[in-house]
């Protein structure tokens, strides 16, 4: 009988990364505004420190994950959400934009400790051969992260300033997060040491990791730059190709479509390679970007563009656990999630800048095209794993050889 995440376990998970995305990621432009008068900046030097801070952020990532084989993803957790706590309180108490910018830096880098990666590494680590299933629940769960705290956090401006905001969301993470990770460290235990076998998801195969490791992680920086390019100004962009007040409406079909992702792969994918499930969530923006180029202005052709880009944001939060659990196995995981985030991070956190940049050099039509190309290089990183794992695999299997 295969060892499962317990259900309270895999609930309360759920629940603090909906916090932690919440307070961290989602609630920051619904606050930008205000930030920058309180600061006396503009919203564009808010933004930029935003996405320091983000850059910054993930090169914390690999360090966390070691940390998490180490140490145990639990303990890690809980000793991050009293650290994302501590850095609300700073940004909050912050008398000057300096010391803003450093708060908002010191929150990314702890915040490596609490989010995707080290919960994946949880379910790893405590989750056992049902870590593939229990990382989709997850997903599908945190998924609905933004479609809470914009909301909430726009409800909560209402009568509450930016400073004030961020001293709840201190107290959210340090009274309802630190517990449940807390909790959870009961049930984690290190995998810096657990031994690598030829034939389970859990126990990838040792041969051809060089290779695997670097079309993975070119595979996931590439589309991470793709998908930031272009969700980071998804509005604007809709409504550049002649959408006006539709390009809003258009947006909004992303999320569902995130989440619909996760449900469908939840109930169809269960037998599907996640090697397979990598190249289908890397091929769903490239169709998307040019379903929505050759129809422009046609509203259903924007409506089939945000179904797919937010189908394959989706399916890439999913992957982004499995496919480094399928290829290598549970032994070194965290180290491995922290590599693949760290790898995704980096270029999404410059692709805003270098969209802009495009978009003011040649227009909205040609800068879609190259991210579309951009995509589809990816696209082809992925493509090549799976034929490369089948002769990883094959090679093992050729240099076993049984004594009499």
């Amino acid at each position: 009988m295969e060892r499962r995440l317990p259900l309270w376990a895999l609930i309360g998970l759920g629940a603090t990364q909906i916090i932690g995305y919440g307070t961290v990621y989602y609630a920051f432009s619904i606050l930008a505004a205000d930030m920058a008068r309180d600061l006396g900046k503009s919203d564009t030097w808010v933004f930029g420190a935003f996405s320091v801070s983000l850059l910054v952020g993930s090169f914390f990532a690999p360090p966390a994950g070691r940390l998490a084989d180490r140490f145990g993803a639990g303990r890690m957790m809980a000793a991050g959400s009293a650290a994302v706590a501590l850095t609300f309180v700073l940004a909050a108490l912050s008398p000057g934009p300096i010391t803003f910018a450093l708060a908002l830096i010191a929150m990314q880098a702890v915040a490596a400790t609490v989010l995707y990666a080290t919960a994946f590494t949880a379910i790893v680590q405590a989750g056992g051969s049902a870590a593939k299933t229990s990382i989709v629940h997850l997903t599908l769960i945190a998924g609905f992260a933004s479609t809470l705290f914009w909301p909430l956090t726009a409800w909560l401006h209402t009568f509450m300033s930016w400073r004030e905001i961020f001293m709840a969301f201190a107290v959210a993470n340090l009274a309802l997060c630190f517990p449940l990770h807390w909790a959870l460290s009961r049930l984690t235990v290190p995998t810096s040491g657990v031994p690598r076998g030829p034939t389970t998801m859990d126990e990838a195969p040792p041969h051809g990791n060089t290779l695997l490791m670097a079309l993975m992680l070119a595979g996931f920086a590439i589309e991470g730059y793709a998908l930031s390019a272009v969700l980071a100004q998804l509005v604007p962009l809709t409504q550049a190709l002649g959408l006006g007040a539709s390009g809003l409406l258009v947006a909004t079909l992303f999320g569902p479509a995130q989440v619909a992702s996760r449900l469908i792969n939840l109930i169809f994918g269960r037998e599907l390679s996640q090697a397979w499930l990598a190249v289908i969530a890397a091929a769903l923006l490239p169709v998307g970007l040019a379903i929505l180029l050759w129809t422009t202005p046609w509203f259903g052709g924007a409506v089939l563009f945000a179904l797919c880009a937010g189908l394959g944001s989706g399916l890439t939060s999913i992957v982004g656990g499995t496919l480094p659990l399928e290829l290598f196995g549970r032994k070194g995981y965290g180290k491995l999630i922290g590599w693949s985030t760290f790898a995704k991070q980096v270029p999404a956190s410059v692709a805003p800048f270098a969209m802009s940049a495009s978009l003011a050099s040649t227009g909205v039509v040609p800068s879609l095209w190259i991210v579309a190309a951009v995509g589809i290089v990816g696209l082809a990183a992925f493509v090549v794993i799976p034929f490369a794992l089948r002769m990883s695999r094959d090679r093992g299997s050729a240099s076993y050889r049984p004594t009499t």
